[in-house]
């Protein structure tokens, strides 16, 4: 990458981070399984849920979704085998 004077000389002002090779975390990034357990409760406890409400409603819509999907995928593949048994036959 090209820089011009102006860039390094901003760059050498600042301190430069410590590099690490990437996929080897360090010792101190590293959780025991208790410590895991109690992140993944606190995230979870932060999750917006559904209501029952919601719940049932989405379930409605997608059950209908489905059962429209599928029959119109039924309708076209019978359509067009009977059109392909027409011309063929």
């Amino acid at each position: 990458m090209a820089m011009n004077r102006q860039t390094r000389r901003m760059m050498g002002d600042q301190p430069q981070p410590e590099r690490r090779k990437p996929g080897a975390p360090g010792a101190s990034e590293r959780t025991g399984p208790a410590q895991y357990m109690r992140e993944v409760r606190a995230e979870l406890r932060k999750v917006g849920w559904p209501t029952r409400s919601e719940v049932v409603s989405s379930t409605i819509i997608v059950l209908i979704a489905v059962a429209v999907m599928t029959s119109l995928i039924f309708g076209f593949d019978y359509g067009f085998a009977k059109l392909v048994l027409f011309l063929f036959d």
